[in-house]
């Protein structure tokens, strides 16, 4: 017998396996499978790994699993190795789903990180595991015997708890003469057989007939189960009760107190006396359900309610109600009665946490699952249809999946340095009239994103330290501050790379990555360095981190730390600067200017001068912010033609640093062709182009040289004059002076050549001038001066001799009573190219010192 059953089972899970292989591929969102009942546990039902197309590997890291309601019976597991679906425990169709039609178990598939929400509907097929039963083993069936043919008797149904083609399929009747079996349907298909008369019944002959009832399933294999039917002859009861209508129907509240009326049967009989004496009572196998909840008066046949009705548990009762008359040979008729229960709003929303995902991260994107949420509502209709909604002020929403399941889901950027946590508040509200609602809290964390970066509580800094500092003295302090929290506020300092003339700036500062205290490591120098600036950076410790930048302005103050400098006059190998002045000088004469320079700044690099000593005080003064050394006076006869003068140059620091220099001053009829100590001297590149020194010493650059030059063109013409005179009473013949451009004199004198002659063409004019020479007798002097070049070139030339008896043209020569004639046509100098004011002096020098080697080499 054992083995008979487990070889059934065999086929019937095959055939359930071919069933899911035709039904095709499931919706997506939403899978449908098809199991047996009665499988032992274990069996396989479906993989659902490979059909929702997720990494077996990871199901039991996601925590792949079936959600069902606390104190469900589990009877489907999930193996997170293979992600196979099979029994966990017998599943009995019968006992699962007690009322008939389609048997399914719905099941809530949850999968996390990402958090995914899958339905699936499992049907529990029926399998032929019922046989099919009376409520009796026998019947009684009292006929009259005056009962005509075809007369019908119904008998009482078999039951079986299976369902479709395996349920009660056909009744059989065992072989006799007196009765035949026509088997009925009802309208809602179920079997009832009905026991035909086929031939008069005659008491006498024999009182009791017996026949065997099968009645058999539409199974594979097939099962039967037997009643036997006692067929008792009766003396004639010739009329049989008969209700208003074979099935009743009716509705009633799921909230009807006990007691209610649930309907009042009429049956009639046509007899009379206790043979028209009607009696009800529930057939035989009439569920103990029904007898628990509704109660027959015998006599009335009114249908009282007496239990607690639910709607959650059977919206629908079936009555099976029969009446038989009082008399002898009573036959009992039936009669169906629907008791079709209307649901009441009596349950209350019911809200689930299914899954909660907290905390959540504050850059969560918008749509981020929090949790799963489930509402179940036991009503029906509009009484189980469900609303949820969170409260508005909050930044999540929740969003419907499956029905009656929701995602709360954020709708908006977070901020944990706003709002670190929410209390999400779930109304679940039904549509039943009155409305009734369940609230639920949710506690939503927002955990610290790296997501602010650090902020300087100023946007720059600015730092005066004063010069000549110690190493390592703390110069000032920096501060940020992170609205995060944890190791995202947690702050280091650092200087940014960089280089400070040329140094590294790691080298001038340094700064506590803790704290932010800057130290100045070397002691700076405003001489040097007047001002710098650096980049702190301040670094949170998140991942990844995030940092800010602020300028940090460090301006050195200025110490009275340098005496000024002396920068003209400048003594030469150590002797004391010389300086000529003319004994006709007038009073306020500009002797020179003493020049100093201060390295500090402000007060401290304000020079003042003064004559600290003098030969003789009445002589000279000195501009106290100049410098300028001036005559007060006019030189008298006593008055020495040396005078020594010391000149002090103060700054205005405090205390105050000075220097100075020492002069010495002659006094000379005539100021000869050199140049002072006090211009032979070159400003640095900082005083000429900070002072206005420079400009003071080109003028006076300026005017020195073209005064000097107009000395030596007047004194030119003089002595050429005087030796034209001289030249006259002499017995020497006459030289002749002679100025030709581009020409050059012959070892065997001067030639004769006509001094009004007009030069060639793109030779610049010339003026040429005899001179009396200031040496020996017979010597001319010739002086050219160049208008392009606006200097004076002395030209030595050889003595004018006699001339010779060899000469063939004596009258080419001049005549002693020849005037010098000058060209008038002197041309404007070329502005071309001028010498600049600091090239003037040089070029001084050069004309003087090539002059003079000239003048020697005549001499020698």
């Amino acid at each position: 017998m054992g083995a008979g059953a487990g070889s059934r089972r065999e086929r019937l899970f095959l055939r359930s396996l071919l069933f899911l292989l035709l039904a095709g591929p499931p919706a997506r969102g939403q899978l449908r499978y098809a199991v047996p009942e009665e499988l032992e546990h274990g069996a396989f039902v479906a993989n659902l790994g490979e059909d929702l197309g997720l990494d077996v590997s990871t199901l039991s890291a996601r925590r792949f699993r079936i959600v069902s309601r606390a104190g469900a019976r589990q009877h489907l597991e999930v193996n997170l190795e293979n992600g196979i679906l099979f029994v966990n425990e017998r599943i009995d169709r019968e006992e699962v789903c007690e009322a008939g039609g389609t048997c399914l178990l719905h099941l809530q598939l949850l999968v996390e990180s990402p958090l995914e929400l899958y339905r699936v509907e499992v049907e529990v097929l029926d399998i032929n595991d019922h046989a099919p039963t009376f409520p009796w083993q026998e019947y009684v069936l009292e006929v009259a015997e005056s009962a005509v043919l075809g007369a019908r008797f119904p008998l009482e149904s078999a039951q079986d708890p299976d369902v479709g083609t395996n349920s009660v399929h056909t009744y059989r009747l065992s072989p006799n003469s007196f009765f035949s079996l026509e088997v009925q349907t009802r309208s809602d298909s179920s079997k009832f057989a009905e026991l035909v008369l086929e031939r008069a019944l005659d008491r006498e002959q024999q009182r009791v007939h017996r026949v065997l009832l099968t009645a058999l399933d539409g199974g594979v294999p097939e099962r039967s189960g037997t009643a036997h039917i006692l067929v008792t002859v009766l003396d004639a009861n010739d009329n049989v009760p008969a209700f208003d209508q074979p099935s009743y129907g009716v509705s009633l509240p799921e909230d009807a107190p006990a007691g209610t009326l649930v309907i009042q049967l009429n049956a009639t009989d046509l007899d009379e006396g206790p043979n028209g004496e009607i009696e009800y009572s529930f057939s035989g196998h009439a569920p103990p359900r029904v007898r628990e909840l509704f109660h027959i008066e015998p006599r009335s046949g009114q249908v009282l309610l007496k239990g607690r009705l639910d709607y959650e548990r059977a919206s629908l009762h079936e009555l099976y109600v029969q009446a038989k008359d009082r008399g002898p040979s009573a036959v009992a008729v039936h009669c169906r009665v629907l008791v079709h229960l209307l649901d009441v709003n009596d349950n209350a929303p019911e809200v689930t946490l299914t899954s909660v995902s907290t905390p959540v991260l504050e850059d969560a994107p918008p749509g981020t699952v929090i949790a799963v949420i489930s509402v179940l509502d036991r009503d029906s209709g509009d009484n189980g249809r469900v609303s949820c909604e969170v409260d508005p002020n909050v930044p999540f929403e929740l969003r419907s999946s499956f029905r009656n399941y929701y995602t709360l889901v954020t709708t908006q950027a977070l901020d944990r340095e706003v709002v670190p946590e929410y209390n999400v508040s779930i109304t679940a509200r039904d549509m039943g009239s009155p409305a009734l609602l369940t609230r639920s809290t949710l506690t939503v964390p927002v955990s610290d994103v790296n997501d602010n970066a650090p902020r300087f509580l100023q946007p720059s800094y600015s730092v005066y330290v004063m010069e000549n500092n110690a190493p390592g003295a703390s110069i000032c302090s920096v501060s940020a501050l992170d609205p995060d929290c944890q190791q995202n506020a947690y702050l280091s300092y650092s200087i940014a790379d960089g280089h400070i003339h040329g140094m590294p700036v790691g080298t001038y500062v340094s700064i506590n990555s803790d704290s932010g205290h800057m130290y100045a490591l070397r002691s700076l120098d405003y001489e040097q360095i007047r001002s710098f600036q650096i980049q702190v950076q301040a670094q949170d410790a998140g991942f990844p981190p995030l940092s800010a930048n602020v300028t940090v302005h460090i301006f050195v103050l200025d110490q009275n730390d340098n005496a000024p400098v002396i920068v003209s006059p400048l003594p030469h190998n150590g002797s004391v600067a010389t300086e000529l002045v003319p004994r006709s000088a007038r009073p306020g004469y500009l002797v020179g200017t003493v020049s100093a320079v201060d390295a500090d700044a402000g007060l401290n690099s304000r020079l003042s001068y003064q004559l600290l000593q003098a030969t003789d005080f009445t002589l000279f003064s000195v501009a106290p912010d100049t410098g300028e050394l001036r005559t007060l006076r006019s030189f008298l006869e006593q008055d020495a033609t040396r005078q020594r003068l010391v000149v002090q140059v103060r700054d205005g620091g405090q205390p105050a640093l000075s220097a100075t220099v020492s002069l010495l001053l002659s006094v000379v009829e005539t100021m000869p062709q050199t140049l002072s100590d006090f211009s032979e001297f070159s400003l640095p590149p900082e005083a000429s182009s900070s002072s206005p020194l420079t400009l003071y010493l080109l003028v006076s650059l300026g005017s020195i040289s073209f005064t000097f030059l107009l000395a030596i063109l007047i004194l030119t013409a003089i002595r050429c004059r005087g030796e034209r005179r001289s030249r006259q009473g002499d017995s020497c013949s006459q030289p002749r002076c002679h100025c030709c451009p581009g020409s050059r004199p012959s070892s065997d004198g001067l030639k004769t050549s006509n001094l009004t002659a007009q030069p060639p063409a793109g030779t610049a004019a010339a003026t040429c001038l005899d001179v009396p020479a200031g040496g020996p007798p017979g010597y001319c002097y010739k002086v050219c001066l160049g208008p392009e070049s606006a200097q004076s070139d002395f030209m030595f030339l050889k003595p004018c001799s006699p001339p010779r008896n060899n000469e063939k043209d004596p009258g080419k020569r001049s005549r002693p009573d020849q005037h010098l004639q000058v060209s008038k046509e002197v041309k404007q100098p070329n502005t071309d190219w001028l010498p600049s004011s600091m090239q003037r002096p040089a070029l001084k020098r050069y004309q003087i010192q090539h002059c003079r080697n000239r003048g020697s080499r005549w001499n020698g």
